[in-house]
């Protein structure tokens, strides 16, 4: 079976007027009786005792929501479109790799409340913020690619292919991208510079050689290469790349749902393909199914992995 890029929501509309670049106001003004004139905050007379200590109780620091402040700075320099970008399911066994793409302009506003990397946040809190992603930005989209592409190109290869489909998808909606904030320290997106994008291995299946062959293709048939700025940790600091991880993770983890009723003894509606004791075990009874990553070293019991 072979998932394809699944298109993106409409585009949400523009808003009437310009966003300025700079940061939003926040209304914050000191906790302070003084107001910030100098004057000593009168000392309370008497002990302390235990009731006024907990009266006032010591709260952690907050989290820092992502905000567009890198996508803007993108958008001075001269980009129009701007895309965060983000993958899911790299890590798993089986299904597909993922890839979520939100487009921003110098209209868009900020993020809504509660976007995080989609990692922080619970299933019900992902799945909360969906419609109010599905109408933030100008574009998105999911790009897929399966666990036989996987298999045939290797890893990086697919997250390239699943990146390019969603990004394929925004392009038909509002036009080629002009850069792209991707989450990490490797930039899997730009196609090597030298050379086709996967060599044919002599010894090869022919099979195995003529899916190179198409997703190279695919590939090179995007016909617009944005440039990319690498960020680690971006889909807890830009308010784009958070968003595109928690509409790749969601989609995902819906297909992987789906498909846990048509292959029941994975556990796959819970572990999402991802290596848990239960899927390790499930595995090592019954073997892999169609959708699993045989190219990888799945964790098989030797007489199952033999016949």
């Amino acid at each position: 079976m072979t998932l394809v890029d699944l298109p993106g929501t409409s585009p949400a509309a523009r808003p009437a007027q310009r966003d300025p670049l700079g940061a939003a106001l926040l209304d914050d003004a000191p906790a302070h009786d003084d107001l910030g004139t100098g004057a000593p905050t009168p000392r309370p007379s008497g002990p302390r005792t235990p009731a006024s200590r907990a009266a006032a109780p010591r709260t952690p620091a907050a989290r820092t929501a992502p905000t567009l402040r890198h996508e803007r700075t993108l958008l001075r320099s001269g980009a129009v479109l701007v895309a965060g970008m983000d993958e899911v399911g790299r890590g798993a066994l089986a299904g597909p790799v993922s890839v979520g793409v939100v487009v921003v302009d110098a209209r868009t506003r900020a993020c809504p409340p509660g976007v995080t990397d989609s990692k922080l946040l619970s299933p019900a809190a992902r799945s909360a913020l969906v419609p109010a992603l599905r109408r933030w930005g100008i574009a998105r989209a999911v790009g897929h690619a399966s666990s036989d592409e996987i298999d045939a190109i290797g890893i990086i290869a697919a997250l390239r292919l699943a990146g390019s489909r969603a990004l394929r998808v925004v392009a038909q909606q509002v036009g080629p991208v002009d850069a792209v904030v991707l989450d990490g320290s490797h930039n899997w997106l730009t196609p090597p510079a030298q050379g086709a994008l996967f060599e044919a291995d002599p010894e090869e299946h022919a099979d195995a050689v003529a899916r190179r062959a198409a997703a190279d293709e695919e590939i090179e048939a995007l016909g617009f290469a944005p440039r990319v700025r690498m960020m680690v940790k971006a889909d807890r600091t830009c308010a784009s790349v958070a968003a595109a991880s928690v509409l790749a993770k969601c989609e995902r983890d819906e297909t992987m749902t789906t498909l846990a009723r048509e292959h029941p003894l994975y556990g796959w509606e819970s572990n999402k393909g991802y290596g848990s004791s239960d899927h390790v075990a499930a595995l090592r009874l019954h073997g892999p199914s169609p959708l699993h990553r045989v190219s990888w070293r799945l964790p098989l019991d030797e007489c199952t992995a033999g016949g």
